[in-house]
């Protein structure tokens, strides 16, 4: 069967459930509603610039039925944020915009694996001016540290937050932590403190991470921290490999249970297994079976089995 075939219009998230707040460990919609949001990350825009476009945002609304999509700009490698960084703009905000005309959430991420204070204050006072107004926004400040401690992390946190504030005073700001986002029990025994609408992000693949990580997870729930998947898959944390469908199921099972948001990864064309599309796909959607891998074709039907 053809995915091509999928017409029907899904519902517009943003227009349902409005502006975002956190109460407790939970994220909420402007009627207190809890929201789970669930969705696709986009791979480095330096790598994979053909899919930023309005137009695959709107696929994967319609066809995916995602209600949150992640930009993921690349900061450090060639071609990154602090090498092209109007051209990096440029990519980042046509997903924005796509998002905003789509009515779905999209998360603006920081995806670096090193602290850049300066260039990360700067860049996120320019999304803040540009699309703070919108409720569609996150912001996600640090994508994935890895040998930074989380003395390092929250010190670097706090000023990110501080900048973004200034302009935009309530939209979510998500928040790593130590080892690829896998410490999140350290972070949670000593919070940021004197902000509002903070998350911090889990990351997990599921050929490497098991019910060790979720342990941590529910360790953060217990001390009140709230906590959003920003990026996973089924597979091993190199991205590459079989996918562990078994272990998959739990996490997904695991976040359905504490109603924690997720995002799979990612909307690109690398010969890699967490890569969902073939190189021969569409650079802004209208994709068949023949277009995508394994994982592309199980987290589409995760999307669209969402009750």
């Amino acid at each position: 069967m053809l995915l091509a075939g999928f017409t029907m219009l899904r519902a517009q998230p943003v227009k349902d459930h409005g502006k975002l707040s956190v109460k407790g460990i939970f994220l909420t919609d402007e009627y207190n509603n809890t929201v789970m949001l669930q969705g696709i990350s986009y791979g480095w825009h330096n790598w994979w610039p053909r899919f930023y476009n309005k137009e695959s945002v709107k696929w994967l609304r319609d066809d995916w039925n995602c209600t949150v999509v992640r930009a993921a700009m690349g900061v450090e490698p060639r071609r990154g944020y602090l090498d092209s960084p109007d051209w990096s703009r440029e990519k980042i905000e046509a997903v924005v915009d796509g998002a905003i005309a789509s009515e779905v959430y999209v998360i603006i991420d920081w995806h670096s694996h090193g602290i850049q204070l300066e260039a990360a204050k700067r860049f996120f006072e320019e999304m803040a001016t540009k699309y703070g107004k919108y409720p569609h926004v996150m912001y996600e400040i640090f994508n994935e540290p890895v040998k930074d401690s989380w003395e390092l992390i929250k010190n670097y946190s706090v000023e990110v937050i501080k900048a973004i504030r200034k302009i935009d005073p309530d939209n979510i700001i998500l928040i790593g932590s130590p080892h690829w986002d896998q410490d999140i029990h350290i972070a949670a025994d000593d919070p940021i403190q004197g902000f509002s609408n903070l998350m911090y992000t889990l990351h997990f693949y599921a050929g490497t991470h098991g019910q060790f990580l979720r342990d941590r997870g529910d360790y953060a729930l217990q001390k009140g921290i709230p906590l959003f998947v920003t990026e996973s898959a089924g597979m091993s944390a190199n991205g590459d490999g079989p996918i562990n469908y078994e272990e998959w199921n739990k996490w997904i099972n695991w976040m359905k249970k504490n109603q924690i948001g997720w995002i799979s990864w990612s909307i690109a064309d690398k010969n890699e297994s967490c890569s969902m599309l073939v190189p021969a796909a569409s650079a802004t959607g209208n994709w068949n079976n023949k277009d995508l891998k394994e994982s592309g074709i199980k987290t589409r039907e995760l999307l669209r089995n969402i009750k």
